[in-house]
């Protein structure tokens, strides 16, 4: 995986979450505080997720056969989207069944050191993943707006671990409030309520995601700023005058497919037309790197009156 990719996010992630993850466990075993359940399996599935992540970045290496000529880039969308799968099942919908047996059978909080000990350690460890993540990030964030960025992003690993890691210090933060509101009144209620809260969360996280990735594999062209340089690359003034049309497609997040019609001059030569075409690729590459497969077809520009 590239360094776009985010693999130091998603190493560093997945140290934190599996610590955590042992941690919250073995919290919810001395207290029986279903917050502290839920946020464990939740940790969990984290942990799976960046594994998935990972392992998508590796299957996406692949050198392109006869059978899949464009290569496997794509394979880190479709894990990208299992990740939503995961969130949105093993983590939302279980913190949802958890909480409503909490709230029709609450029972209050033993030991309750325990689940507040281990969630202000889980807090300071998603942070410091968290701030991995930001850094990360802003590298390839440039201008963009956080919310721009994750909606834009052709690479889907920072997007997930960024929003992954921002839902469990959320979620954390409202498993604190649920178990303080029930040691306050010693009414395990409120601890059901929280776990809720928690599994809403990540329903919410879970179905961004997977329209995000949907949409990156259904397929999503080179951004403005790129086509736009795609587009000057193409035109010398000489052989080729302008772009009749143009499309663009990403095969993965750091390979672009480029397709055009290009207008030449009706005497050219076709020795003078495969030279302006090869020139043309050689701008492109030099343009924008990403762009790794490139078919430009020749035409006369044909003005009507």
């Amino acid at each position: 995986m590239s360094a776009s990719g985010g693999t130091k996010a998603i190493v560093a992630a997945l140290v934190a979450n599996l610590a955590i993850a042992v941690s919250k466990f073995v919290a919810f075993v001395f207290s029986g505080s279903s917050s502290m359940l839920a946020e464990s399996v939740h940790s969990l599935a984290d942990s799976g997720n960046q594994g998935l992540l990972l392992l998508g970045g590796k299957k996406a290496q692949r050198e392109a056969t006869p059978q899949h000529p464009f290569g496997y880039g794509r394979e880190r969308y479709i894990y990208a989207f299992l990740v939503s799968i995961v969130l949105f099942s093993v983590g939302g919908m279980f913190a949802l069944y958890e909480g409503y047996e909490k709230i029709k059978h609450p029972h209050e909080i033993e030991a309750w050191y325990w689940p507040v000990g281990v969630l202000v350690f889980a807090i300071i460890a998603e942070s410091f993943s968290f701030r991995t993540a930001i850094k990360e990030s802003n590298e390839l964030r440039g201008e963009r707006s956080w919310k721009d960025f994750v909606r834009t992003a052709k690479a889907p690993e920072l997007p997930v671990v960024l929003l992954e890691d921002l839902g469990a210090l959320v979620g954390l933060i409202l498993a604190l409030v649920g178990v303080s509101l029930a040691l306050v009144t010693g009414d395990g209620v409120w601890d059901g309520i929280g776990t809720l809260c928690i599994g809403v969360l990540l329903i919410l996280i879970a179905i961004v995601l997977a329209l995000e990735t949907k949409s990156l594999l259904l397929g999503e062209s080179a951004g403005l700023d790129e086509v736009r340089k795609i587009e000057e690359a193409l035109v010398d003034g000489t052989t080729v005058t302008g772009v009749i049309h143009m499309r663009t497609l990403h095969l993965g997040p750091e390979e672009l497919l480029v397709a055009a019609k290009i207008a030449v001059q009706h005497d050219d030569t076709a020795t003078q037309v495969a030279a302006a075409i090869d020139a043309a690729e050689t701008r492109i590459r030099a343009a924008v790197p990403i762009a790794r497969v490139i078919y430009l077809e020749p035409d006369i520009l044909r003005t009507t009156r």
